[in-house]
């Protein structure tokens, strides 16, 4: 608990009615998550506005209500009324404080970019684990300590909530945890959900073509990324990306750079890159170390060098580092490998933008000595601008494509199809429409012969398959694992 007057304290505000000493035991933006002794921000969503909930928030026991808009309300004089100028910036400010602000405890690293920002969060805490530090990663795979998930009850958000990310950071330093690695994402940003969680160092990745539509332009996507460079205290960025590199021209604070161009601070020379195997040179202040990575693909040794660089930079040597690399293991969703008695490999990857679909494509056509048959589709109500250049990618770079459903909400899963199809050429490959997801793997894997590769992407680690009236479980990896068992079944009788 913490007093009314604790949570104001150096913040502008007006309180009507209610008392400013009462104790708050609890902040919530949801009015079914009051609880007696509540703060209820009734901020205004995409969806729906909290000033709509105020009376069930009271009714449930809410003690104190926050807005930012000077409406006439129905006050009742047992609680008390706080006008605020941006309900996002105070929500910010109250969870940091109300947890007792757990963030200046901790070393924190948040990491951002449309593509990558899972991997090089696990590769950093797999490193800082091994050389003995107590980290967690925070992000689109929920709070995982030690490699396993910790299963809190937590929205299912790449950037979690004020409400929910001071309380998990919390959580993280009673534990004894002294590195946080988290994913921040460019909604998460521009909803200034980590505004006053303390970030140690900001990594930019890289900037793709998605989420244009959520945030309104491409601009507005931009500046969104932009903000971890002024809340983190030092930056490091992928100097061979473009929106990266103008970081360094925009922000006053300590950068570094990492890439292939021969002017970034960390470069990186690829020597060698199979099935299972990176090997790879980085030069920094005119010292080279030789890295063997245990994952494969161009776009994998470059998250490899933003989570070396990283931990470089928070005191680790690269020699050190190099001693370490080998625990470096793809989370779950990128890359994951299943192989099937016939000889035929399958991978399941969340490449679900241009960008990071060419980047696993592209890795392996490098080294698969078969054909590539691709299982893919677009999510609906998500950037309808970057379907037809995924199906030229997926086309381009595939022996037969299987054109699908991902997550296609409101939409119609047909319509998001045809906008795929606008991007193939007749005489490019061979494709096939199948809107239901379960038939196209089934299809790809009972087509694909010794040798040949199948690329389930879009999805990765999800569970669900989210439609316009139900949402139901759905995972790649279980159905494809399931297709090899059947299919040795089926072998084993026939012999």
């Amino acid at each position: 608990m913490l007093a009314l007057t604790e949570l104001l304290k150096d913040w502008p505000c007006l309180v009507k009615g209610g008392s400013v000493r009462v104790e708050v035991k609890g902040i919530t933006e949801r009015s079914d998550e009051v609880q007696p002794g509540y703060m209820f921000v009734a901020r205004e969503g995409k969806k729906s506005d909290g000033l709509g909930f105020i009376d069930e928030a009271i009714e449930r026991g809410a003690v104190c209500i926050v807005t930012d808009r000077m409406t006439d309300l129905k006050q009742k004089d047992q609680v008390a009324y706080v006008f605020v100028a941006d309900c996002l910036q105070f929500l910010s400010h109250a969870c940091a404080r109300f947890e007792g602000n757990p963030s200046e405890d901790l070393t924190v690293i948040a990491v951002t970019g449309t593509n990558g920002k899972t991997t090089v969060t696990h590769f950093i805490d797999q490193l800082l684990r091994s050389m003995g530090v107590k980290s967690a990663v925070i992000g689109t795979l929920g709070l995982v300590i030690d490699g396993i998930n910790h299963n809190l009850p937590l929205p299912a958000m790449t950037t979690l909530p004020p409400v929910y990310l001071h309380r998990t950071l919390r959580y993280c330093r009673d534990l004894g945890i002294t590195h946080i690695v988290m994913e921040a994402s460019s909604l998460g940003l521009s909803q200034l959900r980590l505004d006053h969680c303390k970030i140690d160092l900001g990594l930019f990745l890289n900037l793709g073509n998605d989420h244009y539509a959520e945030h309104g332009s491409r601009l507005k996507y931009k500046k969104a990324k932009e903000r971890l460079a002024h809340l983190a205290s030092e930056v490091i960025v992928n100097g061979d990306d473009d929106f990266c590199a103008s970081i360094i021209r925009k922000t006053d604070k300590p950068v570094m750079s990492f890439g292939q161009n021969l002017e970034n601070d960390y470069t990186i020379e690829l020597l060698k890159s199979d099935q299972s195997l990176t090997e790879m040179i980085v030069q920094h202040e005119g010292f080279s170390t030789f890295f063997e990575l245990p994952v494969s693909g161009v776009h994998n040794a470059l998250n490899a060098v933003a989570a070396i660089s990283a931990l470089e930079h928070l005191g680790f040597g690269l020699q050190e580092i190099s001693k370490h690399i080998k625990v470096l293991k793809l989370p779950e969703g990128r890359l994951q490998e299943i192989r099937g008695a016939n000889g035929v490999h399958v991978y399941i990857d969340y490449a679900h933008t241009p960008d990071a679909l060419q980047a696993v494509l592209k890795s392996l056509a490098l080294i698969c000595r078969g054909r590539i048959l691709t299982v893919f589709g677009c999510g609906g109500d998500r950037d309808p601008g970057k379907r037809p250049e995924m199906g030229e990618i997926a086309a381009f770079y595939s022996s037969i494509v299987w054109i699908t459903s991902d997550n296609p909400r409101s939409e119609d899963p047909q319509s998001i199809i045809h906008d795929i199809l606008s991007g193939i050429g007749e005489d490019t490959t061979r494709y096939l429409i199948e809107p239901d997801r379960e038939k196209a793997i089934k299809q790809a894997l009972s087509e694909a012969r010794r040798g040949d590769f199948v690329l389930i992407a879009g999805k990765g680690h999800e569970k669900t398959q989210t439609f316009a009236k139900e949402t139901i479980h759905f995972s790649d990896y279980e159905i494809a694992a399931k297709c090899f068992e059947e299919m040795d079944e089926e072998k084993t009788v026939s012999e």
